[in-house]
């Protein structure tokens, strides 16, 4: 336990984020980086990337709830401070999302009536899932809907979309940055806290697994919708620009079409979670493809 309550300590925290990579940083990036002019001008790249990021603002709002509503159901004090300072983490995505949004056009009036109008449904759904545990205070399977399954997806997800934008959007590369390592940190405790929890109650494992295939099938047609209503591509060789190029699992992701990629994504995303599931004990189960 000595281990655990140093990794993951409010001052650890302290030492790594914001006083680490976060430090000079504003909304998560450099304070002179901005969205690119021709996003901006242009109206369908500007819709889609206003698209995107809703889903992120959507994901990380679950987030949000989720880690929050845990705190008073850990088990130790260790994990209260650790999911506090998580809860911090998952505000500050909300805000530097939201805070795009704004940069991107989207009066702050608007906000709410955008979210509606963009969230997918399918994502929607997927919070649910997790946040009915979390309202059972169900500390083992939240922490696995939370730490494993949401955040391992975001995790693939983040790290595409930097490959995506580094070379096209600087600004937004940089703000993904800072949430990727994020969320490294938070499913490095979902394995190293639950899977201890999961040995203790092995009764848990059916309820675990079911809640893993449900979230898994949300989270996979919430890819196929993403990626099929995705225009930006096409837009981009229409007016004749070329696309970005970055590494993702050994692909060039400007040389990929986007069926390539919500493959590559999909098997990525549940790749990770067959792993993950297996060092904490439970079974990874198959979730029916959209």
């Amino acid at each position: 336990m000595s281990d655990f309550l140093s990794a993951y300590s409010i001052q650890n925290w302290l030492e790594s984020c914001p006083q680490g990579y976060l430090e000079g940083t504003e909304f998560g990036h450099l304070p002179d980086e901005a969205e690119p002019t021709l996003m901006l001008d242009n109206a369908v790249l500007r819709e889609d990337a206003v698209r995107t990021t809703v889903q992120l603002v959507v994901g990380e709002r679950c987030a949000l709830s989720a880690s929050s509503g845990l705190i008073n159901a850990a088990p130790d004090e260790a994990s209260k401070r650790f999911l506090a300072t998580q809860t911090l983490d998952e505000a500050r995505h909300v805000e530097i999302f939201t805070h795009r949004l704004y940069d991107l056009g989207v009066r702050k009036e608007q906000l709410e009536d955008v979210i509606r109008t963009y969230a997918n449904p399918n994502l929607v759904k997927f919070a649910e899932v997790l946040l009915e545990q979390v309202d059972r205070k169900d500390f083992v399977a939240g922490v696995v809907g939370q730490n494993i399954v949401l955040e391992g997806m975001a995790f693939s997800v983040f790290e595409m979309m930097h490959a995506m934008s580094k070379e096209m959007n600087p600004k937004f590369a940089h703000t993904l940055s800072g949430t990727i390592a994020d969320e490294r940190r938070h499913v490095g405790f979902g394995e190293n806290r639950i899977g201890s929890l999961i040995k203790q109650h092995p009764e848990r494992k059916p309820d675990i697994e079911r809640m893993q295939k449900e979230m898994s099938y949300f989270m996979l047609a919430t890819f196929a919708d993403s990626f099929r209503g995705n225009r930006t591509m096409a837009e981009l060789e229409r007016i004749g620009e070329q696309r970005t190029h970055g590494d993702f699992q050994g692909h060039d992701v400007g040389d990929m079409s986007l069926d390539e990629m919500e493959a590559v994504l999909a098997d990525t995303v549940l790749k990770e979670f067959k792993t993950r599931l297996g060092r904490i004990g439970v079974e990874y189960q198959t979730p029916v493809r959209p």
